[in-house]
Formats: structure tokens, sequence, C-alpha cells
């Protein structure tokens, strides 16, 4: 995994982590990584990233068959 450095406001009221899983859930919805691959993003667990999708706006039932089959067989 490679390290990406981003400089944002100090207006903006983000902590490390809120900032980790916006990025996440946003490749997740997107369908850029797996909900494992964006828990690994978020630094979470693919249970506790599935649980958090909602307050992101994502749901975790959008994806397509063929999302759901690589989702199982990287997990």
């Amino acid at each position: 995994m490679r390290t990406i450095t981003l400089q944002i406001p100090d207006e903006v009221d983000l902590n490390e982590q809120d900032f980790s899983m916006i990025i996440a859930s946003k490749l997740y919805e997107d369908g850029k990584l797996s909900s494992g691959q964006a828990a690994k993003v978020a630094g979470l667990s693919k249970r506790a990233f599935i649980e958090l999708l909602g307050r992101y706006g994502v749901s975790v039932f959008s994806n397509s068959l063929s999302d759901l089959k690589s989702d199982i067989s990287n997990a």
C-alpha cells in the first residue's frame, strides 16, 4: 500500500480517521475497492467498515453481483 500526503485547511474539522473513512467509502462506492480493501484503507475491520458506511451516505447493498462475488473472494 502506498502513502499519500494531503494538506487540508485547518478550518476543515476532520480527524485522520474521518478523512480515511471518507476516502475509503467513496472508493468503495465508485467500485474502485472491495469492502475488504476499503476497510484496510480506513484502518478498520471489514465488519466495522460496513457498519459505518451508512454514516457516510454509502449503501453496502448498491453493489452489482460481480462486485459481491469479488468481495466474497477477497474476504
